[in-house]
């Protein structure tokens, strides 16, 4: 360790650093090519070719080129996720449909199927407050 300075180190980490980011980004890349809907075959295989052929320069150009639609499909594909989810609770809370039972039978089953579904980490405690809310009200 006494032949390595600590600024060769700092250098070391950061350009490590830089790699990791490099690559984080080539399988981002690589991963919008084939989630892309609107990028037919024969599209594919060229953006494909050219990143992995010419790596730095084939995500630099890609980046520049599509990154605007790079990120629709990223704010999609998290509002899709997320309305799954929002749909996942309903259907596991039963709140579609206003009860199962009827009477206040009802609202206790869905405040305890609430409540394991808060146990189980399904849902957030901020989740089960307004569901909560809504069939007590």
């Amino acid at each position: 360790m006494d032949d390595y300075p600590l600024l060769n180190l700092f250098w070391t980490m950061l350009w490590f650093f830089l790699w990791i980011m490099w690559l984080f980004l080539l399988f981002k890349v690589v991963t919008d090519i084939f989630r892309d809907h609107t990028l037919h075959g024969w599209g594919k295989a060229g953006w494909l070719v050219f990143c992995i052929l010419l790596p730095y320069l084939g995500v630099l150009v890609y980046v520049i080129a599509r990154g605007k639609g790079m990120s629709q499909r990223d704010i999609k594909q998290a509002k899709d996720s997320e309305a799954a989810f929002q749909d996942y609770i309903r259907k596991a809370a039963g709140t579609q449909g206003g009860g199962t039972q009827g009477g206040g039978a009802s609202a206790t089953d869905e405040l305890t199927r609430l409540a394991d579904l808060k146990d189980k980490g399904a849902i957030t405690p901020e989740e089960f407050e307004k569901a909560k809310a809504k069939v007590l009200s």
